[in-house]
């Protein structure tokens, strides 16, 4: 699992959160599988453990992870990864979109704008 914090991708916590949600999201992190400690991956980001603390919280109240007292976080087993379909049209899109030197938000309205008018 590799995790990064980029000084221009929002808040620390927004960003673990991002990454680790997206790697649920995409089966990069099946049901069940540990995340690290919020120490262990506090001390690996250089940041502060609370901020890790506050990304796991999100990913709890999204009922992506589990926390349990002696157990860890692990991923729920109610998560549910995209389609292989889907993950490889989003891997396609960013690499698109970093060609063409599009911000993240850009590509967010775009796809946004695409969706919404294609109902």
């Amino acid at each position: 699992m590799r995790i990064t914090i980029s000084p221009s991708g929002g808040t620390p916590a927004e960003q673990v959160y991002d990454q680790l949600r997206g790697l649920i999201t995409t089966g990069g992190l099946a049901a069940d599988d540990r995340l690290p400690s919020v120490r262990r991956l506090a001390a690996d980001l250089g940041v502060a453990p609370g901020t890790i603390a506050k990304a796991y919280r999100r990913l709890e109240e999204d009922q992506l992870v589990v926390s349990r007292a002696g157990a860890g976080t692990r991923v729920s087993p109610q998560a549910s990864a995209v389609s292989p379909n889907v993950g490889r049209a989003a891997r396609s899109l960013i690499v698109a979109a970093k060609h063409d030197g599009l911000t993240y938000e850009d590509t967010q309205r775009t796809l946004r704008a695409m969706w919404m008018s294609d109902r």
